[in-house]
């Protein structure tokens, strides 16, 4: 909550890592009746009007009205299926339980933060306690925020995005409330001292925007200020001061970015006891492109260091930057993608053409660094080799950086969960597929380790084994994937098997421990496959870059590839495959729908992109052309067009019956994609199942309730398809 955080763009607050029908449920053996011709983008010319676009006026009465009715015939076609109701009760039980570890998050005065949920706090508490309690059976907890409690009050739907506390002293808080789990936000200002929002403090109306505290007195803010004032991809590119006590009007404007830019934002550098360093302002042109400006002695700098790369952390006067592209410096240095270097702050702002960055760490073949955070002492990485985790110390002294590895357990997945920056202590997460999620405390100097709490088994292992296995994609790469399934599994290609992957923006897909999963899926006889396929940033750079734009059909062939591999191997048949993904692996499964749809026999499609000639010109859309492409050029467009899933359904093919999920509330991926496609879909007389949840945002869930209906409606399907 208040404790350090890694210094990354405020971006990744905004952004990037994952709910009937007008028709009969008929078999595919029905679907032979003549049909009248319909508008199919697939043939359609260009300048014919699409009758579905107005699914994309996301709270119209017409299209509210389209998604009602659908709701309600998937609903009942998947509730009255009696596994649906024991499906939520196992699922609640678990997303409520009071014996999960609590998160904890490293707060002043060396205290413990932590956000949490169950059935009597379906929103969530900020609460607090201290360490000796933590580690206790049965912790004291101090809370400082309700949400229930103030929805409730305010009668709203509020969904806690997190806080911002005023360093060093950290009593003062910018509160970010989402109305329904929306990006965009209210920022209200809270005082831990009194638990009282502050009266007549800084209060924002909602809106995407991004807030970082200059002083006690004043904020800097990016956001709307102007109607209509805002990138095509919807974000801020003006930042003014504002001082408290002033109206929004009366701020003064401190940076303005291009209209064109994808985000842009003025921020603060501070130190780790949060003392103020310098200011500078970010203007993303694109998601993967940041132009760093610097405001030092009365001047603007510009380090000349490729637009890929990421400030990522201040300390002990060097600032660490990401690099994304090879680097070569002024002396001909090459520093390789991928590696953390670090630059003294002052001297390079002095110097820009001089600079000669030193080495933090230089990651393998197969590594990439996941995060990097900071302790008092220390920088921490955590890094990922063969999609297993380790975490790195790594101290600065005498100019040279020098990397120890800290004593956690290896072969397992490893995250970092919360950095002291009064001490050196390191709160660490080890999980796995079989594994229930461990906390472990280390220190960053001595390397030690220890372990604080395990959760408890959410299900039985017993019988059940993890293997990787590495497939051969079309053009010669190997892939790795894991496979989670019995042990006496017959190899003859029965096992219902479910398979996910999401192969976009640099995110790697780690094992990881589900109660959910197992309990729905494992437990019933169900075998589990994550692909980590191209896009993701499993080798880090060079694995995402693989797949940008054009080359796109690498990531699909990487899928398709794996699944072969898993029929290959008999351990399932076409007819017991699932696949399953969301957001950008929502495109994914589209795609898989439209391209193999004779390799799967269901296909769940979480708040998906799905028209990609459109996608920029909804919500967020316009952000990701650095990832998917710009469908206004010529070449590019017509790929797209290639892969698009909304425009390549086709007539006399026979499609697994999809399942869509997403949110009416999802103001980052618009639903107008899974919408119009479900209705392209009807409109074909194909059958689909779809489910929109009216509040939830990206997440498609806004509470834990409706957390675990999710849940249960989508292994209900995945049981329906594949285990009957």
């Amino acid at each position: 909550m208040t404790g350090n955080r890694p210094l990354r763009s405020k971006l990744a607050s905004l952004s990037i890592a994952c709910l009937a029908m007008a028709f009969p449920l008929t078999s595919k053996a029905q679907m032979t009746t003549a049909k009248p011709a319909i508008h199919n983008p697939h043939t359609a010319t260009a300048d014919t009007p699409d009758p579905r676009q107005f699914l994309e006026e996301v709270e119209s009465e017409a299209a509210l009205d389209w998604v009602r009715a659908r709701n309600e015939r998937s609903l009942n076609h998947l509730r009255t299926d009696p596994r649906f109701a024991e499906n939520e009760a196992e699922m609640l039980k678990i997303v409520e339980a009071t014996d999960r570890i609590p998160a904890p998050s490293f707060a002043k005065g060396g205290k413990i933060d932590n956000f949490w949920q169950d059935k009597d706090h379906v929103r969530g508490i900020w609460r607090r306690t201290t360490w000796a309690s933590y580690v206790s059976d049965s912790p004291e907890w101090e809370t400082l925020l309700d949400f229930d409690a103030l929805a409730k009050a305010e009668d709203k739907n509020w969904v806690y995005k997190g806080s911002d506390c005023l360093p060093p002293e950290n009593t003062l808080c910018l509160i970010n409330l989402s109305d329904g789990g929306k990006d965009a936000i209210t920022v209200r200002e809270y005082d831990l001292t009194t638990k009282t929002f502050v009266e007549g403090g800084f209060e924002l109306p909602e809106g995407k925007q991004v807030v970082t505290w200059k002083d006690a007195d004043t904020l800097y803010v990016a956001r709307e200020w102007v109607p209509g004032e805002v990138t095509p991809s919807g974000y801020a590119y003006v930042t003014k001061a504002l001082k408290r006590g002033q109206k929004l009007e009366e701020a003064v404007e401190i940076h303005r970015g291009e209209a064109t830019d994808m985000i842009a934002y003025r921020t603060v550098l501070r130190d780790i006891d949060g003392n103020y360093v310098i200011d500078f302002a970010d203007r993303r042109p694109s998601f993967f492109e940041v132009e760093t400006t610097w405001f030092h002695e009365g001047r603007e700098v510009r380090l000349p260091l490729p637009l890929t790369t990421e400030l990522s952390a201040y300390h002990k006067g060097q600032a660490i930057f990401s690099l994304k592209d090879e680097f070569k410096s002024t002396k001909g240095i090459v520093y390789p993608e991928g590696a953390v270097i670090a630059l003294d702050l002052f001297a390079a702002l002095k110097y820009p053409e001089q600079i000669e960055p030193t080495v933090v760490f230089a990651p393998s073949d197969h590594e990439s660094v996941e995060s990097l955070t900071l302790t008092q002492n220390r920088v921490i990485l955590s890094v990922l080799s063969n999609v297993t985790g380790k975490i790195v110390s790594v101290d600065f002294n005498n100019g040279q950086w020098t990397q120890h590895t800290i004593a956690l357990p290896e072969n397992s997945s490893l995250s970092i969960g919360s950095a002291d920056d009064e001490s050196d202590a390191v709160l660490a997460w080890s999980t796995g597929y079989l594994q229930p999620s461990t906390l472990y405390r280390a220190d960053a100097v001595s390397l030690e380790a220890h372990e604080v709490k395990a959760s408890p088994a959410r299900f039985d292992p017993a019988g059940l084994k993890v293997e990787q296995h590495w497939a051969t994609s079309k053009d010669g790469t190997k892939i790795p994937y894991f496979v989670v399934m019995r042990k006496d599994a017959k190899l003859d290609g029965s096992t219902p098997t479910l398979l996910y992957a999401y192969g976009g923006f640099e995110i790697s897909l780690k094992p990881s421990y589900s109660g959910g999963l197992g309990k729905l899926w494992l437990e019933k006889g169900g075998a589990y496959v994550l692909a980590n396929i191209r896009g993701g940033g499993e080798f880090g750079p060079k694995w995402h870059e693989a797949g940008l734009k054009t080359n796109r059909q690498l990531i699909f062939d990487d899928f398709q590839a794996v699944a072969e591999d898993i029929i290959a191997r008999k351990i399932t048949s076409p007819r017991r495959l699932g696949i399953m993904g969301g957001s950008n692996g929502g495109l994914l499964m589209g795609v898989q729908l439209t391209q193999r749809p004779e390799l799967w026999n269901a296909v769940v499609i979480q708040v998906p992109l799905l028209d990609m000639l459109r996608f920029h010109t909804l919500l967020a859309g316009a952000s990701w052309q650095g990832e998917y492409g710009r469908p206004d050029d010529a070449t590019e467009g017509a790929f797209l067009k290639s892969i698009s899933p909304y425009h390549n359904l086709k007539d006399g093919v026979a499609y697994p019956e999809p399942f869509f999920v997403t949110s009416t509330k999802d103001d980052r991926v618009h639903p107008g994609h899974a919408r119009k496609m479900a209705a392209l879909l009807e409109d074909m007389g194909l059958p689909y199942l779809y489910y929109e949840n009216i509040d939830g945002g990206h997440s498609a869930a806004a509470n834990l309730k409706e957390t675990a209906k999710r849940h249960a409606l989508e292994y209900t399907y995945l049981m329906q398809k594949l285990m009957d």
